[in-house]
């Protein structure tokens, strides 16, 4: 087929993209920018792309046989138009999932936050036990391995995101994969802007654990109350439990971590395996026993599992260290309150020195409505700096976005260092002339700074080498 994707420089939807273009499928795609590392992966697929919306380039060797169209295709995209007004075929990338990736049995890898990593591990070590899975997770590895892939085997390992589907369709994305084995993670209110209560966050998860057939398999966090109680009212399924406590059927005791990485002993039906990582922060722990449960009630031998978690080279934008010395610099992609909590909580057992946090939350952690969720979230940070917010259209009838200012006020209530600082300058020149020997710096957030994070290492390198 001829294939146009609107919205490629995504990371999963140029990774689908490539999957499809090698599969023997002719692709392209646009989009309003592109960047590295994405549009250095589209250039060495093969893919033709173009910057902006033309239909008459999307259609420059006939109309595509299929569109596949992201989020950034509004009313007014004139390849999105042009797709109605013809009545092309299209679909969103969660159908293109279900309809070319998803293989007799679906492993989705689901829950608030753990779930990129998670399927990233799995991947990687059914790789490693030489399966060939189709895959999709939304992220990049550090070793950019690829994000998405069609596999010959029965197996498909997809991150279940319970974002929507698409513009037109609510449908929480994971529902659209038809799991037979499922990890659930965590469940804790996020999407406020999606899901405006915290019952139809809850509610996304009923229908995804209901829908698990008799003879499939849950593997859950027994140490999150909500997630036990979900998976014990709404599944018929065969149901495994791994976690810290003594009842898990996988449970995982003691955990040493520093800035080199992690060790851990993880136990099941009296036997012990023992766990090293790269990896920083102890939830990485948490994710890699999930990944260790599902892969061997999935038959991959232990010893195999055992060693693809050593080699697993871990996430960009996961605690991911962009650079070390004097003062560290790290890159999260921790944009809610939940999720910069835990990543500040895991830094706070790594680093003795100060915790200076810059943190710029997701469209729905910008609602006031969420404002009760910053309640002492960044606590283990010595001090959290507020940037110059990403401009968000507002539409008519809805509340408008916090801003900066409003967004420090809300952290203020329960924080006593808060900085507003609008101009990324004078924001890089702060975070170098307060860091000192031993401290951290963390990017805490789902855009990518602007370059203040370059900025900021240059500038840390300038200070201390004189």
């Amino acid at each position: 087929m001829r294939i146009h994707f609107i919205g490629i420089c995504g990371v999963a939807m140029s990774a689908i993209a490539i999957a499809l273009k090698e599969k023997g499928h002719t692709v392209t795609g646009s989009d309003a920018g592109f960047y590295p590392p994405i549009s250095d992966h589209l250039k060495k697929s093969g893919i033709n792309f173009y910057p902006g919306w033309h239909p008459e380039k999307m259609c420059a060797d006939g109309d595509p046989d299929l569109v596949v169209v992201g989020n950034v295709a509004g009313s007014t995209n004139p390849e999105w138009k042009y797709v109605q007004e013809k009545k092309l075929a299209y679909k969103s990338y969660p159908e293109v999932l279900a309809a070319y990736f998803i293989n007799e049995n679906s492993i989705v890898a689901a829950g608030t936050y753990g779930k990129t990593t998670t399927s990233a591990l799995l991947t990687h070590i059914f790789r490693e036990a030489k399966e060939d899975p189709s895959w999709m997770y939304g992220g990049l590895t550090v070793d950019e391995s690829p994000a998405a892939h069609i596999g010959k085997s029965k197996w498909s390992i997809m991150e279940g995101d319970e974002y929507k589907t698409a513009r037109w369709d609510d449908r929480a994305k994971f529902m659209l994969y038809s799991p037979t084995q499922l990890i659930i993670t965590a469940i804790e209110w996020d999407h406020a802007d999606l899901y405006p209560t915290e019952k139809k966050y809850f509610d996304a998860f009923h229908r995804l654990i209901s829908g698990i057939p008799d003879d499939g398999l849950i593997v859950y966090s027994s140490d999150r109350p909500e997630v036990v109680k979900n998976v014990k009212k709404y599944s018929a399924s065969k149901n495994i439990s791994y976690g810290t406590n003594q009842e898990a059927d996988y449970r995982y005791f003691g955990l040493e971590t520093d800035k080199n990485g992690l060790s851990f002993t993880i136990t099941h039906s009296q036997k012990e395996y023992q766990i090293k990582s790269k990896l920083l922060g102890d939830y990485n722990a948490e994710n890699m026993t999930a990944a260790f449960a599902m892969a061997r009630e999935c038959k991959i031998p232990e010893e195999k599992i055992v060693a693809a978690l050593a080699t697993f080279p871990g996430m960009k934008r996961r605690l991911e260290k962009r650079y070390s010395g004097p003062v560290d610099v790290i890159d999260d992609i921790a944009h809610s309150p939940a999720k910069a909590e835990s990543t500040l909580l895991n830094l706070h057992k790594t680093y003795t020195g100060k915790i200076i946090a810059v943190f710029e939350p997701n469209t729905g952690n910008r609602q006031k409505q969420s404002s009760p969720l910053y309640k002492n979230a960044f606590a283990a940070a010595n001090h959290v700096v507020i940037p110059k917010l990403t401009k968000l259209k507002h539409m008519k009838g809805v509340p408008p976005p916090m801003e900066a200012i409003n967004l420090a006020s809300v952290i203020k209530k329960t924080h006593n260092n808060v900085h507003c600082i609008e101009d990324d300058n004078e924001l890089t020149d702060w975070l170098a002339n307060n860091a000192e020997t031993g401290d951290v710096i963390v990017f805490l957030g789902s855009h990518s700074f602007r370059g203040m994070i370059e900025e900021t290492v240059k500038k840390i390198e300038k200070k201390f080498t004189k």
